[in-house]
């Protein structure tokens, strides 16, 4: 029997008006403002009036740290939002926005997979409803206005080697990382060295996913430090006076989107910051609408638990005040056999001796996240290729951990393959075993906040940093900054800042390369090892087999 391809599933959903899925979820049509048949945004009045509302029970899907070999995470997220669903739940889905750089460049789209997925595919995974755009133009506003202010006389007095904001743009393009501007003579402002993040990195989209309106929003725009004066005292965004405008880009932007699995379960598709580089969590106010609204909610946090987890737990829910029910944690038996020490060309053959010796991956993540006081159940995201022994020797490990193994079928079966998972995560969120707190307090000292997650969460030994970087840590600590999370940007490949190091390595260093403010949006980014914030292509990129076929329908993307 020929397999379809996701895009071919895609395509061939049938969806429901978007009035129909918002009135699954109480929201009245003249609430939602339609971008075509199948995608709305909800209005900010209407999200206002559920204040006070009481919230269903937020569940968060993670992973192991990714591999070759495939998780499925964002497939086991949209296919729990389906079971659920079918047993009777009231559910709803929250992920985020997929960036351009990646869907062209290493992985192509991201909207699920299989009979497990979020439609309309290609829209949500190009331009979708323009917010990436709306944040990169405002974030470049505020660039372009920093350097108009020095070139109309500098009256902040703004020292030119200290501007610490950077462009930004939603692709991976590694020529753009260092650069110089302002060449060309006098009317072209002032010469300086510079560089473009990608917009999935951008401060502007972590205080748009952080914020709770549009007021609150303005004032954490207008909080961003943009540049330093020669007494290195700070130059706001709100001194260049750009806060507004940037708002007035981002107002349609703040307001969540609503579209729909492929059963038609409503889901948020909302906010992108990148979570090997920034907090990698959809929109605070898409989550606490969905909880408002729904009594089961689903979300995923980016890449492995040591990365996505982790921010979810001490950045998002830190400052949303959210308190997550249950967290699943998703594996498959393949990436147990890559961190086993299977190449990916020989993962068809059964190797149930490299399934048990990668599972120490796995066990890892299960204890960090219930150091977080959250029930954890695993989700085995069934390949064809997977045998019964193998099978059963992730569920004896996971047993061991003091956890569950599921074997989910939702890719091939859709809902109807991830019943049983939707059941057990019923049984523990309805439980109250949870007791969530954060890793670390608030009052902890910035330096001590790096060390505390390096060594709980990646079983570092030691955490390496210049003299440079502890003295600027100590600095923001005086400026009143001390209280920040601290948002770690590091490889997801591991739990080390090694991409090649697989399984659970203790011991090792973790070196800190550079420090970031983001006072907008309330954290310090602390960047480890090789890691870069703005991506290259890899030497075969996606975009090589993307196009239109015959019929002008897209091909390649997914």
């Amino acid at each position: 029997m020929t397999v379809k391809t996701d895009i071919e599933i895609a395509r061939a959903a049938k969806k429901l008006p978007i009035s129909q899925i918002g009135a699954k979820l109480g929201i009245p049509v003249e609430s939602l403002i339609p971008y075509g048949h199948d995608k709305a945004k909800v209005d900010r009045e209407f999200i206002a009036g559920l204040e006070g509302r009481a919230e269903g029970k937020l569940i968060l899907v993670t992973a192991i740290n990714p591999t070759p070999a495939g998780e499925g995470k964002t497939t086991t997220t949209v296919g729990l939002g389906d079971a659920l669903a079918r047993i009777g739940k009231k559910s709803a889905i929250c992920i985020r926005e997929a960036s351009l750089g990646p869907n062209f460049g290493m992985k192509g789209g991201a909207a699920g997979g299989g009979y497990a997925q979020i439609v309309p595919m290609e829209e949500m995974n190009l331009h979708f409803t323009g917010d990436f755009h709306a944040i990169t133009s405002a974030h470049n506003l505020l660039t372009a206005m920093i350097d108009n202010h020095i070139y109309w006389g500098n009256s902040l007095e703004i020292d030119e080697r200290r501007i610490v904001w950077r462009r930004v743009m939603d692709m991976n393009d590694r020529a753009l990382r260092d650069m110089v501007v302002g060449l060309g003579g006098v009317s072209n402002g002032f010469a300086r060295q510079t560089g473009f993040d990608i917009t999935v990195a951008s401060e502007v989209m972590a205080i748009l996913c952080l914020s709770n309106d549009l007021e609150d929003l303005q004032e954490r725009l207008g909080r961003i430090v943009v540049a330093y004066r020669r007494d290195k005292t700070p130059v706001y965004c709100r001194d260049i006076k750009a806060d507004g405008a940037m708002t007035v880009l981002l107002k349609d932007a703040m307001q969540p989107n609503l579209v729909q699995t492929l059963e038609n379960t409503p889901a948020f598709v909302h906010g992108g910051p990148f979570a090997n580089i920034a907090h990698g969590c959809n929109s605070v106010i898409a989550t606490q609408t969905a909880l408002r609204l729904a009594d089961y909610v689903v979300t995923e946090a980016g890449f492995g638990a040591d990365l996505g987890a982790e921010k979810f737990f001490d950045i998002k829910c830190r400052k949303a005040g959210l308190k997550p029910a249950a967290a699943v944690i998703v594996a498959t038996v393949r990436a147990m056999k890559m961190n086993g020490g299977v190449a990916k060309a020989d993962l068809g053959a059964e190797n149930v001796a490299a399934v048990t010796k990668g599972c120490p991956n796995l066990g890892r993540h299960i204890a960090n996240v219930k150091g977080f006081g959250v029930p954890v159940v695993v989700a085995i995201n069934h390949f064809t290729s997977d045998t019964e022994a193998e099978i059963a020797a992730v569920k004896e490990y996971v047993a061991r951990q003091g956890a569950e193994a599921v074997l989910c079928h939702h890719w091939a079966k859709g809902g109807e393959g991830a019943e049983e998972l939707a059941q057990k995560v019923v049984a523990l969120a309805e439980s109250g075993a949870g007791a969530f707190a954060p890793l670390y307090p608030d009052e902890m000292g910035l330096f001590d906040k790096i060390d505390t997650i390096a060594r709980r969460i990646y079983h570092a030994g030691e955490v390496i940093a210049d003299k440079s970087i502890r003295d600027q840590l100590r600095a923001w600590e005086t400026a009143g900054y001390g209280h920040f999370p601290v948002c770690m940007a590091k490889t997801q490949y591991s739990f080390s800042t090694d991409p090649n190091l697989r399984g659970a390595p203790s011991g090792h260093t973790l070196p800190i390369r550079e420090v970031r403010l983001s006072a907008g949006a309330g954290f310090i980014v602390v960047i480890c090892g090789e890691i870069m914030t703005m991506p290259g292509l890899p030497k075969v990129p996606s975009a090589e087999t993307i196009g239109l076929d015959d019929t002008g329908l897209v091909v390649g993307l997914f």
